[in-house]
């Protein structure tokens, strides 16, 4: 079932010495101060001074040099290798023809005859580093992604054939594991929740296949989201990171990893300066369960959420635009037994506030199977709280695969301008039924017409469309369809929401 909102009108293990900024050393003397101190403006002069001082004392400039950094930590940064067959098809063609030319498939059909295509061996290279001095390797997982074999190259070059513990490719995360005759460097997880924008960071990796490479900037911005996935909440650096450079660390001053370099965004495919990073808050967690279970174990609702924008707020009473929208409530799942309904606005998650939608996601990820939490919801203008038994992402996405030529159900959101919404809103007749497909079980009010121009249709309020609540109040007549609309003009509210189906 669909949902629609329409608008109403319309450890570095050795301490780091931290190296304080030069500051001015006041004049001493006391012919310089002698007529200051006895009066209020001097006592304010000396004030003043002391304040300028601190201030410049508490200003950090660059570290002095990053050797003692990259010397203790390198050799736990190792190249990964992986070798995988490719298809064959993807040759040159000797001569190139316009497309259509009646050449091309000549020579196409020619080179076939004379060398038929052949599967090819291909190989990609990145970066990992030791977590444990066992054997354990962090990686991402599009550098092992698909490999037949992988390589693990330490820094004196020893070669190490290395197993997959577990991956997961929503968060671009891998585990391996490698057999050692000695014992391996290892490096500790750093706090990325703590690091500030402004902080250095160094980066070890392998770039280009050039083997170990240190470079250095700081942390440019924090919780990005680049739309690779839906745990987006990547550190942002510019220090210089290229092809080869993903699944190495990202240190702090004080050498733990706060982050895995991961992306970055080029037009040249070389660094311009932006690069990404898994935060260690996010990874140290994957990276425990991939080790435990061999897979992510992510926790699990059951609901499709979407932000609250200002117009939503408007329209359900709230102070301000927080908190994640539910849009639609799967039959079964851990949301509905609780009493969690479309509509809902998610403000707490078992005691943390929910400011945004991936806020609500990372929460819900990281929260242990089974376990019960409290959430509390904002209906019908007051907080309301539930009881909810988080379930398991993994095992859901398991019976949707299994039931994937079903078709879809539950409830969803959207909103629209209400000055445009006016849909043609009518009872279902047996006709009606029969032209839209729709059996003796569907109730609601049928949308027989919308206005193609209008930001209903925008929004995607088509005609065939079940209307079950406006502005979360239940309808069953169009009369009551179009006697709310009206209602929250006069009110001079800028949205509503459509509950559908």
């Amino acid at each position: 079932m669909k949902s629609m909102s329409t608008n109403a009108n319309s450890g570095y293990g050795i301490p780091t010495h931290q190296i304080i900024g030069p500051s001015p050393s006041p004049r001493r003397g006391r012919n310089y101060l002698a007529p200051f101190a006895s009066s209020f403006m001097g006592a304010v002069f000396m004030a003043a001074c002391i304040m300028l001082w601190s201030v410049a004392a508490m200003a950090r400039t660059a570290p002095e040099s990053f050797a003692d950094l990259a010397e203790e930590f390198s050799p736990a940064v190792v190249n990964v290798s992986s070798t995988q067959m490719i298809e064959g098809g993807g040759g040159l063609e000797p001569f190139q023809f316009p497309p259509g030319s009646p050449f091309e498939e000549f020579f196409r059909e020619f080179r076939k005859r004379q060398q038929p295509d052949q599967p090819r061996r291909g190989m990609s290279l990145g970066s990992g580093f030791i977590i444990d001095p066992d054997g354990y390797i962090v990686t991402n997982n599009h550098v092992i992604s698909e490999a037949e074999e992988i390589t693990v190259i330490l820094q004196d070059n020893t070669d190490l054939k290395a197993k997959i513990i577990g991956r997961d490719a929503k968060t671009d995360l891998a585990l391996l594991k490698v057999e050692a005759k000695k014992k391996l460097s290892a490096i500790k997880w750093g706090d990325s929740d703590a690091a500030r924008v402004g902080d250095w960071v160094m980066a070890i990796g392998n770039p280009f296949g050039l083997g170990g490479s240190v470079t250095a900037g700081i942390i440019s911005a924090r919780a990005r989201d680049i739309h690779s996935g839906p745990y987006d909440d990547y550190i942002q650096t510019d220090a210089s990171i290229n092809r080869g450079n993903s699944g190495g660390p990202l240190f702090n001053m004080r050498g733990k990893v706060i982050g895995i370099n991961t992306a970055i965004i080029s037009p040249s495919g070389g660094s311009v300066g932006i690069g990404f990073a898994i935060p260690s808050a996010l990874a140290q967690t994957v990276i425990a369960q991939l080790r435990e279970f061999g897979q992510a174990r992510r926790g699990w609702l059951g609901v499709r959420i979407q932000g609250v924008t200002e117009e939503i707020a408007e329209s359900f009473g709230l102070d301000e635009p927080k908190g994640a929208l539910i849009a639609r409530v799967n039959e079964g799942e851990p949301a509905e037994k609780a009493g969690l309904m479309a509509g809902d606005v998610i403000l707490s998650f078992d005691g943390k506030e929910v400011s945004n939608v991936r806020r609500l996601q990372r929460i819900v990820a990281e929260t242990s199977i089974d376990k019960t939490v409290k959430i509390t919801v904002w209906r019908d203008e007051e907080k309301k709280t539930f009881d909810v038994s988080v379930g398991q992402l993994e095992k859901f996405e398991e019976t949707a695969e299994t039931s994937s030529g079903k078709p879809g159900g539950g409830k969803g959101t959207k909103k629209v301008a209400i000055k445009s919404v006016r849909p043609t809103p009518s009872a279902l007749t047996p006709g009606l039924r029969s032209r839209f497909d729709l059996s003796e079980e569907h109730q609601g009010v049928l949308v027989v017409g919308v206005d193609e121009q209008g930001f209903a249709s925008e929004r995607g309020m088509r005609a065939g469309d079940l209307i079950l609540e406006v502005s979360q109040e239940p309808v069953t007549t169009p009369e009551e369809v179009v006697a709310k609309i009206e209602d929250l003009i006069l009110k001079k509210r800028k949205a509503v929401l459509f509950l559908m189906e």
